[in-house]
């Protein structure tokens, strides 16, 4: 009997070892899914909520997946939102489900750290290149999404250097410079320490704009500064939302019309409670002193009208941008340097080559593009982050801010013309950036990419 009944319980129990290994070796492939694409998720989370554009997000997620084997994972990102799913293609032969995986995450407009896009970067190409297992990618991007940002200090000198650099750019004296210079320090610590904290989007912007209008107009009032507006122009310029307006134009010309547009309205918005802020506190300082203070227009000081001072005022002011934008410190000089490229081309077509100021945006708009993304192959570095701060030369401000202005005192033909200026230099700089992110990656990098390199 015992002879009998033991081969029958040795093959029950080779069934059912069978059948447990097949169980954990399934466990295995839905834990390996999962972990892969989690992994991809989270690389895309940071790029996303730190400025990164839609197609490197789709792109830097793709190759993660793919490397790690999970090649039927797909990516829908938008700008504030990530889609992903992912399935395996072996069926259960007992007929039973495939192993799938999805997971839906929001991600909110927040603020840009240009360095934590590099980084991601970076390691996407390693893993690409079999240099992180995925123990390690993950570990590496906990700790890139824990890093701390800039420091406050750096933020405020930031913001103080680019509003005195860009009043500057724009027309504005020494002593403008030195206003601009204080009232963007002064600016930039309340939007660190309220606005950013307690304030909705668009209570704070207006908030932002009408407190810096306000210690500029108290700065002419006291005799610092001979040029309200463009003390007002340099003062308010940290405030505008280059980041959304570039990345929403680049999303347009990869073909993601839902993203680029959802972008470019954060970016009209941001405009929008720019142009309310500057209106309410000059009509707030013409209730308290009887009437609005008369602007004769814009104007060039001579003191700072020289090329070579206005090249370094824009690599001041280029500069300043890469700080508040979280850019690494080792590529500083770098975006400076493009930055004042950008506007003294721009300068010298207008003034020795007889172009229009639209034909010099976008002309100029080429050449930055251009150097952003030779700088990006030799410095293995993404391109955006030398075209959002190199761009904001060509940014129309003052434009905004003669439309307001004149819209408040009443002249509404003066800010048409204003107005219109202004959407001729956006238009210039979509075509210039679109026309030079058509051309092949081969003409700037010339090889193959290697580990850490951009491909844009």
């Amino acid at each position: 009997m015992t002879a009998q009944v033991t081969p029958f319980f040795f093959a029950l129990l080779i069934i059912r070892d069978f059948y447990y290994f097949c169980g954990m070796e399934e466990q295995k492939m839905d834990a390996s899914l999962s972990e892969v694409l989690e992994v991809a998720a989270e690389a895309g989370h940071i790029l996303l909520e730190n400025g990164a554009e839609i197609s490197r997000v789709e792109d830097i997620m793709f190759r993660i997946a793919s490397h790690y084997g999970v090649d039927s994972g797909s990516f829908f990102v938008l700008s504030n939102g990530i889609f992903t799913t992912g399935t395996v293609d072996k069926v259960r032969s007992s007929g039973g489900q495939a192993q799938t995986y999805a997971n839906v995450e929001f991600i909110p407009l927040r603020g840009i750290q240009l360095s934590k896009v590099v980084a991601v970067n970076r390691l996407s190409y390693d893993i690409a290149y079999g240099l992180c297992s995925l123990e390690q990618a993950r570990e590496r991007l906990r700790l890139i999404r824990n890093s701390p940002g800039k420091p406050f200090w750096e933020l405020i000198l930031g913001a103080a250097l680019g509003a005195g650099g860009f009043c500057a750019v724009f027309g504005g004296g020494w002593l403008d410079s030195a206003a601009a210079f204080t009232v963007g320090a002064l600016l930039y610590a309340y939007v660190l320490l309220f606005s950013s904290r307690f304030l909705s989007k668009i209570v704070g912007g207006i908030s932002n704009a009408l407190l810096a209008t306000l210690l500029c107009i108290l700065s002419y009032r006291i005799g610092i500064g001979s040029s309200l507006g463009n003390i007002i122009i340099g003062a308010i310029m940290p405030l505008i939302p280059g980041v959304p307006f570039v990345n929403g134009v680049r999303d347009l010309a990869n073909s993601d019309y839902i993203a680029g547009l959802t972008r470019l309205t954060d970016a009209m918005l941001g405009f929008v409670c720019i142009a309310l802020g500057v209106a309410f506190g000059f009509l707030l300082d013409g209730w308290l002193f009887g009437g609005m203070l008369a602007l004769e227009g814009m104007s060039v000081n001579p003191q700072t009208a020289a090329l070579f001072i206005q090249a370094a005022a824009a690599f001041a002011g280029t500069l300043a941008f890469a700080a508040l934008f979280g850019v690494p410190r080792a590529q500083y000089l770098t975006v400076g340097v493009i930055g004042a490229i950008g506007w003294t081309a721009c300068l010298l077509l207008m003034q020795q080559a007889g172009c229009g100021p639209t034909v010099a945006v976008i002309l100029s708009s080429v050449l930055i593009c251009i150097c952003s993304r030779i700088a990006a192959s030799w410095q293995k570095c993404p391109a955006q982050v030398f075209l959002l701060c190199g761009i904001f030369t060509l940014v129309p401000g003052a434009g905004i801010f003669w439309c307001t202005y004149h819209l408040v005192s009443g002249e509404v033909a003066l800010s048409l013309s204003s107005g219109f200026v202004a959407v001729k230099a956006a238009v210039g700089i979509v075509l210039g950036i679109i026309l030079a992110m058509e051309l092949p990656q081969r003409i700037f990098s010339g090889r193959r990419p290697q580990p850490g390199q951009d491909v844009h």
